[in-house]
């Protein structure tokens, strides 16, 4: 059974088994029909040999030669060969004779039997044909008469089945020599039929031996574009297989994209947590250096408390984000989120009072599904970066909405080289945007893996005339 586990074997199989039906089906119909019509021409010949019977009334002629039984001109006997007739009596007495060749090849009329007579006599006189098979002289079709004459005519039907035993031989050699071509013609055929899908294979076998565990992954292998057409069956796997190749290529493609961003992260992180431990290796030094000077002591104390706040809120902002990509879920409660926008505006304008702010709210109290502590640290975010990387004077409004909120400014925007990569990490703004105070470029990002987090999306919009941040929240966060 495992030689036909392929589908070319299987198909192959198939077709040779539907050939060798049509032609054991054909076979069968053509046998029956023609022992039908020789049966039929047999019965027309009884009938024929019955009229013949009734030109010679009276007991059978004797055993003889070919002279006792009046040959004709063409030394052919009035009765055909091996026609049997039998007579009965007034008595019920059957009588009858047959008509052979001898050993010298002499038509002679023999007399039936005893037991030949005795299966005869349950022959029925309705003149219509019957089968019977006769002891020492084999099958007959024999028909019984009862018009004025009482008799039974019989004729052998040994020429009907010689000629439908040829025929059976004649199509079983033919429906053998057609299954054999039939097969070597299958196999051929399916071979080259499937010749595409062995293409597709081994695409799919080429692409199976590149190295993807690992490193960045170029363009992969495709199906070619004529095993792609849709509208057969072997196009369809060329181009579900595309499908997933391409899935599969740009799936591996962020996973490579997600890695560098590790990599660029933890690098990073680690530039950014350098500078201020070197600043407190170096004022602990400072102050172990001049133990008896107060004012040095002093000073490097305040110097190393606030470079541990700035690695502390580095590394805090850090462990949130490595939460939020690890899908750690968030609070949902219901946020008053036109609360929690006046009070970050009116932090902003106590914070940085040489900025114009400004709030826009609709009627109707804006209410949120989700974690206030979280969302309150985006909008602080985002009103704090307006309020690092624009100059002063600038306007700055945050419009409320039923779905979100927009934080925008009319300052010099973000420059374009950086707005494509606002919302990445440690992303900093250059001259173009005034820096009065430093940071890690952790905000925007922060921002970004908070409101997805929610279900939600942030967009930013630059031009030279400002920069918007539109914030929409779902109502169901994931």
């Amino acid at each position: 059974m495992r030689r036909f586990r392929s589908l070319t074997s299987r198909l192959t199989v198939t077709a040779v088994a539907l050939v060798a039906v049509v032609a054991l089906g054909l076979g069968l119909a053509t046998t029956l029909m023609m022992r039908h019509s020789l049966t039929q021409q047999l019965d027309r010949d009884l009938v024929e040999a019955a009229d013949r019977a009734g030109q010679f009334p009276g007991a059978p002629l004797p055993a003889g030669t070919p002279d006792d039984i009046g040959l004709g001109a063409d030394r052919r006997p009035p009765q055909d060969l091996g026609t049997l007739n039998v007579y009965i009596s007034a008595s019920g007495v059957y009588e009858g004779f047959y008509l052979t060749v001898d050993s010298e090849d002499r038509f002679t009329v023999k007399v039936l039997d005893e037991n030949v007579l005795d299966e005869l006599a349950d022959v029925p006189l309705d003149g219509r044909p019957h089968d019977v098979q006769l002891e020492g002289l084999g099958s007959y079709r024999v028909l019984g008469t009862d018009d004025g004459q009482d008799r039974v005519v019989g004729l052998p039907t040994a020429d009907v089945d010689d000629a439908v035993a040829a025929l059976v031989w004649t199509e079983v050699l033919l429906g053998l020599l057609a299954v054999m071509v039939a097969g070597g013609a299958a196999t051929v055929v399916v071979r080259r039929q499937l010749g595409p899908l062995r293409e597709v294979a081994a695409t799919a076998r080429a692409v199976a031996a590149t190295p993807l565990s690992s490193g960045e992954v170029g363009p992969t292998e495709r199906v070619p574009d004529h095993l792609t057409d849709e509208q057969t069956e072997v196009g369809r796997v060329g181009a579900a297989l595309n499908t997933l190749l391409a899935h599969v290529e740009t799936s591996l493609d962020a996973r490579h994209r997600s890695e560098q961003q590790v990599r660029q992260s933890v690098a990073d992180a680690s530039h950014e947590l350098r500078t201020p431990l070197a600043t407190i290796t170096g004022y602990t030094e400072l102050a172990r250096r001049r133990p008896d000077d107060p004012v040095t002591s002093v000073a490097a104390l305040a110097k190393v408390e606030e470079e541990s706040a700035r690695m502390t809120h580095l590394v805090e902002d850090l462990l949130l984000l490595a939460r939020l990509d690890a899908g750690r879920p968030l609070r949902r409660d219901t946020v008053d989120l036109t609360r929690l926008l006046l009070e970050a505006v009116a932090d902003a304008r106590v914070v940085a009072p040489q900025h114009h702010w400004r709030l826009e709210l609709p009627e109707q109290a804006i209410e949120v599904t989700g974690d206030e502590q979280r969302l309150h640290q985006v909008v602080t975010n985002l009103l704090t970066n307006a309020r690092k990387h624009t100059p002063a004077g600038t306007t700055v409004t945050v419009t409320g909405r039923a779905d979100g909120f927009t934080v925008s400014d009319d300052g010099p925007g973000f420059p374009p080289e950086l707005a494509g990569a606002a919302f990445e990490r440690f992303t900093r703004g250059d001259s173009a945007r005034t820096r009065e105070e430093g940071g890690a470029g952790l905000g925007l990002a922060l921002v970004e893996a908070i409101v997805r987090a929610h279900g939600g999306s942030v967009s930013l919009h630059s031009a030279r005339a400002g920069a918007r941040i539109d914030v929409s929240l779902s109502e169901d966060p994931g």
